[in-house]
């Protein structure tokens, strides 16, 4: 009997503690550790598209570069060549607004021995870049250039006028984006996957203009013996896409 009280006494004591404690110490707290689990919530394809046309626009750099004992004399030359060829262009009904310098540079030239570096003349260069907007003149610009002593003939490269890219890239992006359609739910069959919509689209494009290099220009300005032939072809523009789909 003395037990039982003994018993009954010890859980009263441990209740009334603890009964204090919660009032002294606020609740006593419990923690629950939650797992989760992630999985990959969308599905990407890619796709790409191209659509080529004939461009309609052609660009040009060369330049004119003298060797000469003197600065002026050096300057006099580049010059005059370059008037010449302005003069030729212009008479093809090319636009100076068109036609723009992108360096001049004036350097000396030196002499070396075993015991001083000597001056023996200069170096002056004009480089030049013109855009034609009628693509059936390019190979008479270029024999203009030739002819009136342009001797730094770069690339010529071929564009499109932003009318017709626009279109080229429309066309180009709905058959890129009609790839990725195709790849996505022939992937998705073959995976047991079931697509949702699209929650993300991202675009590259490569549009730059393909440099074309004929025979009959070049570096060192030798003389033209015949009439230059450029045919500019086709160039096409490409357009790829990534798509994002939800996985139902």
């Amino acid at each position: 009997m003395k037990e039982q009280n003994g018993l009954i006494a010890a859980v009263i004591i441990f209740f009334i503690g603890l009964f204090i404690y919660t009032k002294l110490a606020g609740p006593i707290p419990f923690f629950v550790n939650s797992v989760q689990t992630t999985k990959a919530s969308f599905f990407q394809a890619d796709g790409t598209g191209k659509a080529a046309a004939a461009p309609d626009i052609a660009k040009i750099s060369f330049g004119v570069t003298k060797n000469s004992a003197t600065v002026s004399d050096a300057q006099n030359q580049v010059n005059s060549n370059i008037n010449s060829i302005l003069k030729s262009l212009k008479d093809l009904s090319i636009e100076e607004k068109d036609i723009k310098t992108t360096n001049y540079s004036v350097y000396p030239n030196y002499n070396y021995n075993e015991t001083r570096q000597q001056i023996s003349g200069y170096t002056v260069t004009q480089n030049i870049d013109v855009e034609i907007k009628k693509i059936d003149k390019v190979n008479k610009a270029v024999d203009a250039i030739t002819t009136n002593g342009g001797n730094l003939v770069g690339q010529i490269s071929f564009d499109f006028d932003k009318e017709i890219r626009r279109k080229l890239e429309d066309q180009a992006r709905k058959e890129a984006v009609e790839m990725a359609r195709e790849k996505a739910q022939s992937l998705a069959n073959a995976s047991g996957i079931t697509l949702g919509k699209i929650i993300n689209v991202e675009e590259n494009s490569n549009n730059r203009p393909v440099p074309i290099y004929s025979d009959s220009v070049g570096l060192g300005g030798a003389p033209v013996e015949k009439a230059t032939e450029i045919t500019p072809g086709q160039s096409a523009i490409q357009i790829s896409v990534i798509l994002s789909y939800e996985i139902r």
